[in-house]
């Protein structure tokens, strides 16, 4: 296994047929950073166009991916709202470029995958996760709107289950995710990486043209959709910021105290 290149947020390494990407920030729980979006996106390139023909994408530490960083998440407070649109536009790229990666995706999920991060580990073609593995986008605790990984969720486990999820914002463990059809297999720890490679590894014995191709197909069958659904939730993601609840369920969520929502 060889790196090919040098990130600050995650680890890129070949390993013959196979690129691995490992999420590495462990100190914060691996969470999202504007960089670890740059750092992402250029990594799925090099994936892309390298000699690699399944991707897999795990996380360093105990966790997979906790959501958005805390000083992300203070910086948003005073960003002007051309800035969290486009801040808002970066996260969507981010979810579409996994989503529609041209070749077989496999999330190997080693911990806590919440909000952003449950949307990198659910959006890949297989999610393997550990059964002590934690799920859940709970946005709607801090005056936040799950907006983007919304559009997903939906097409993966069906409009009653996505409300129920979604508005909820409450945490669930791999079984139920398996159940819901978010994963595709619990795993014990100490097998989570030779399975996934064992998956990999069936994979390489198919077509890559066909896989390539299957996959084209099932995206062209509902892009236009989803092209527009993604432009009305980043416009959403940024325009919930400059609301009175946003600005106290950051504050709260920052504070570590329980919120006391305007008007109530």
């Amino acid at each position: 296994m060889q790196d090919q290149m040098q990130y600050s947020t995650l680890k890129f390494a070949q390993d013959g047929a196979i690129a691995v990407v490992t999420l590495d920030r462990p100190d914060r729980r691996n969470a999202v950073s504007r960089t670890m979006i740059d750092d992402l996106q250029a990594a799925l390139n090099q994936a892309e166009t390298g000699p690699a023909r399944v991707l897999l994408i795990t996380g360093s530490g105990k966790a997979f991916c906790a959501g958005m960083d805390l000083e992300e998440l203070q910086a948003i407070a005073g960003q002007s709202p051309d800035e969290n649109l486009e801040d808002s536009r970066q996260m969507a790229s981010m979810f579409y470029r996994i989503y529609t990666f041209p070749k077989p995706v496999i999330a190997a999920v080693n911990g806590a995958a919440i909000a952003g991060g449950c949307g990198i580990a659910t959006l890949a073609d297989f999610t393997l996760a550990v059964p002590e593995a934690k799920f859940g986008y709970t946005e709607v605790k801090i005056g936040f709107i799950p907006a983007l990984v919304s559009v997903f969720l939906r097409r993966q486990v069906g409009e009653k289950r996505s409300r129920e999820i979604l508005l909820s914002g409450r945490i669930f463990d791999a079984a139920e995710a398996f159940r819901i059809g978010l994963v595709t297999e619990v795993v014990p720890a100490e097998k989570l990486m030779e399975r996934a490679r064992e998956l990999a590894g069936s994979l390489l014995a198919a077509s890559p043209t066909s896989l390539q191709r299957t996959k084209q197909l099932l995206l062209r069958l509902d892009e236009t959709a989803l092209r527009a659904e993604l432009d009305l939730a980043f416009r959403a993601n940024a325009e919930i910021r400059s609301t009175p609840d946003f600005r106290e369920g950051l504050a709260s969520f920052l504070e570590k105290r329980p919120p006391k929502w305007p008007g109530t």
